[in-house]
């Protein structure tokens, strides 16, 4: 399981927004500098992100706004989404241009090459309307989301006296 840390922004029924930091460890990796990843963590080191977080080990109405949670999410998500996000709408593509090139008639010049294109165009809206209605479909599956695994105490600061 992925671990992050973040800060609560806001709350809904049964879930929270958290606030995290992108931090990159590609300063370790020999890759460093043959890597887009790697150009694209220089370019957003230190941002921040927003991830919906549901209730898990612990509930959501025992945050918050402005506490720090740990939320965790299971690595095989990130993979099975990862493959779902790249291979759905670039396989619908290819089946759409594909078949759009087979199927139209092959008249004038140019023909078969503007079915192929008008194909992929309308292949590559339906696998990123497919991805976008699996994404609403499961937006409340613990299985499948970041869920909250604890509410770390507040830091305290040291009371001066005079």
């Amino acid at each position: 399981m992925l671990i992050e840390t973040g800060r609560v922004v806001a709350l809904e029924d049964g879930a929270l927004w958290v606030e995290t930091i992108r931090q990159s460890t590609c300063g370790s990796c020999a890759a460093n500098k043959g890597c887009g990843h790697g150009l694209l963590n220089r370019i957003a080191d230190g941002r921040t992100g927003y991830v919906r977080v549901l209730s898990g080990a612990v509930a959501a109405e025992q945050c918050a706004v402005d506490d720090q949670v740990r939320i965790g999410i299971p690595e095989q998500v990130i993979l099975r989404g990862s493959m779902l996000i790249y291979m759905l709408p670039l396989v619908c593509m290819l089946a759409a241009a594909s078949a759009l090139q087979v199927l139209w008639p092959a008249t004038g010049p140019g023909a078969p090459e503007w079915a192929a294109i008008g194909g992929a165009v309308i292949g590559l809206a339906i696998g990123f309307s497919l991805v976008y209605w699996h994404a609403w479909r499961h937006s409340n599956d613990r299985d499948l989301q970041p869920t909250l695994l604890a509410v770390l105490p507040r830091a305290t600061l040291p009371v001066r006296l005079a």
